[in-house]
């Protein structure tokens, strides 16, 4: 499953209309600067995502279904990071648990073109929250 949400699709037709990397790296930090500030009492060690350089956190909210959809907030010490993070709100959250566990985010972030441009680092970072957000799907309690 590699459908988009509005949102997502937004972001990349901004990202198709910018013409090069330092417009869309601008953009992502805007994205960042931004979402709505994560409260510190929900920034702990169980939101804690490891394996990112910086610090990173997802909290997680599961909206009761039938279907069961996970929504979440995130926050970052890095502007950048954080822009990541908006993005991945905007490619998952809101979702069925059965739809984040069936998409494709490599395809949908390969749209974007951020592997090129991302560290190594940061892309092991992305991965990592990809991963914790495929997690929460996954898990029987959040």
């Amino acid at each position: 499953m590699t459908d988009a949400t509005p949102d997502f699709e937004e972001i990349a037709e901004t990202f198709a209309f910018l013409d090069d990397w330092e417009d869309r790296y601008g953009y992502v930090i805007e994205l960042g600067k931004a979402m709505e500030p994560m409260p510190d009492s929900l920034k702990g060690p169980e939101t804690k995502v490891e394996g990112c350089a910086s610090q990173v956190w997802i909290a997680p909210r599961i909206e009761e279904g039938p279907p069961r959809r996970l929504h979440f907030q995130g926050d970052s010490d890095a502007m950048i990071v954080r822009g990541l993070i908006a993005i991945l709100r905007a490619l998952y959250s809101g979702r069925t648990l059965d739809e984040i566990r069936a998409l494709d985010a490599q395809a949908a972030l390969d749209r974007l073109g951020l592997a090129e441009h991302l560290s190594a680092q940061r892309s092991n970072g992305l991965r990592a929250m990809v991963g914790r957000i495929r997690a929460l799907a996954g898990a029987e309690t959040v």
